[in-house]
C-alpha cells in the first residue's frame, strides 16, 4: 500500500496529453492504493492551426488550443463553466470555428497581463484538479527537415494539415529526420522546471510525435531536466501511424526520434497490447494509418523497457481509453517505481 500520494507530470499536448489528464484527474487526492497528491501538465504551445492559429496571428499570443483542452479535462466535467469552456462557435462570420475556452484565454491575458496569469485565472475558476504550464512564454515555431532536403516551417505544414483542419487528408511530404525550434533558446517557464525536478514519475505523451511531444523536448532546459530528473521518465506510444508525422514508423522508431532529439529522457515505454477490431482497422487501412507495430529487443537495445496494457477504446475511432491507460500507469509504477524509489534511497 502507498504511504502517499504521487507526484506526477505529464508532457504534450493535442487530444492526447487531455486524454491523460482526464484518467489521472480521479486519483488526485485519493485515498486508495492508488493515489496522485499533485497532478502537472506541460504543454506544447507551437500550434498554427484553427482557432489558436487565427488567435495568435491576430493578436500576437500564444495559442491557448492545447492549454484550453487540458484546462477542461482537469476540471468536473458535469460543471457548466468547464461545458462552457469547451463550447465551440459553429455559426457567424467572426465566430465560426472559435471555441468560447480559447475566446477567454485571450481574453485573460490581456486583463491579467500575460498567458501565464491567463492559464493561472481560468484554472482557479474552473477549480482544476491539477497544474498546467507552458513549456515556454516565448512566441516558437517548428521547423523540419525532411528525408528529400526540404523544410518545412510551422506546425500546419509539418503535420500535413490543409488550412489548419485536421479533417481533412493531410498533405503527403516526406520523411522528416530532423526538427528543431525557432528561436532556437527559448526558455522554458521556471513552473515547469520546478515540476520536473520534484516529480516521482514524469509521463511523455501520447501524441502526436512531431507536433505535440517534441516540441517540448526542444527546448533545451526541458530536456536536461528530464535526462536529470529523479523520477520514473514514461514514454507512452501512440496506438496507430499518422499520416503526415509518423507514416511506417514502428515504436521503436518513435523512441528512437525523442533519443536523438532530447537524449535518453525514457525509462519505461507504454504499448498497447490489444489489436483493435479488423472492421475499424479497415477504415483507418483507407486512411494509410495503421497499427504500431514494435520490436521488443529493439527498444530494449535503446535501453527502454516496454511494457504493455489494455489502454484504447473503440468507437469510430482507435483512441487511448482515459480509465485503461490511468490503471495501466499505476500498475506500471507498483512494478518499476518502488525498485527506482528504494535504489535512490540507498545512494
Amino acid at each position: 500500500m502507498r504511504h502517499r500520494g504521487l507526484n506526477i507530470v505529464a508532457i504534450g499536448g493535442g487530444t492526447g496529453l487531455s486524454t491523460l489528464l482526464r484518467g489521472l484527474k480521479k486519483y488526485v487526492d485519493g485515498e486508495g492504493a492508488w493515489s496522485i497528491s499533485r497532478l502537472g501538465a506541460i504543454v506544447t504551445v507551437t500550434d498554427e492551426g484553427g482557432s489558436s492559429g487565427a488567435l495568435r496571428k491576430e493578436f500576437g499570443m500564444l495559442p491557448p488550443g492545447d492549454i484550453r483542452n487540458c484546462i477542461t479535462a482537469l476540471a468536473e466535467e458535469e460543471d457548466l463553466l468547464s461545458k462552457l469552456f469547451s463550447y465551440r462557435f459553429a455559426a457567424g462570420e467572426s465566430l465560426a470555428g472559435h471555441s468560447l475556452g480559447n475566446l477567454l484565454l485571450t481574453a485573460l491575458t490581456d486583463i491579467t497581463g500575460g498567458f501565464d496569469n491567463a492559464i493561472l485565472a481560468a484554472s482557479e475558476v474552473l477549480a482544476i484538479r491539477g497544474e498546467i504550464y507552458p513549456s515556454t512564454l516565448d512566441d516558437v515555431r517548428l521547423r523540419a527537415t525532411l528525408a528529400d532536403g526540404k523544410e518545412l516551417i510551422g506546425e500546419v505544414a509539418i503535420s500535413g494539415s490543409l488550412l489548419g483542419d485536421r479533417r481533412k487528408k493531410p498533405r503527403p511530404h516526406a520523411r522528416i529526420v530532423h526538427l528543431s525550434i525557432d528561436p532556437p533558446d527559448a526558455q522554458p517557464t521556471d513552473g515547469a522546471l520546478a515540476a520536473l525536478a520534484e516529480a516521482d514519475l514524469i509521463l511523455i505523451g501520447p501524441g502526436s510525435l512531431y507536433t505535440s511531444v517534441l516540441p517540448n523536448l526542444l527546448i533545451k532546459p526541458i530536456a536536461d531536466a528530464l535526462r536529470q530528473a529523479k523520477a520514473l521518465r514514461v514514454y507512452v506510444c501512440n496506438v496507430m501511424t499518422q499520416p503526415g508525422e509518423t507514416e511506417g514508423y514502428s515504436a521503436e522508431e518513435h523512441l528512437s526520434a525523442i533519443i536523438e532529439h532530447a537524449g535518453l529522457v525514457v525509462d519505461v515505454m507504454v504499448l498497447n497490447g490489444r489489436r483493435p477490431k479488423e472492421t475499424l482497422l479497415q477504415s483507418y487501412a483507407e486512411e494509410n494509418q495503421f497499427p504500431v507495430q514494435f520490436d521488443i529487443n529493439a527498444i530494449r537495445e535503446l535501453g527502454v523497457t516496454p511494457f504493455f496494457g489494455d489502454i484504447i477504446s473503440e468507437g469510430d475511432y482507435v483512441r487511448h481509453d482515459s480509465a485503461a491507460l490511468a490503471e495501466t500507469i499505476f500498475r506500471l509504477y507498483d512494478r518499476y517505481g518502488r525498485t527506482l524509489e528504494r535504489m535512490r534511497k540507498e545512494q
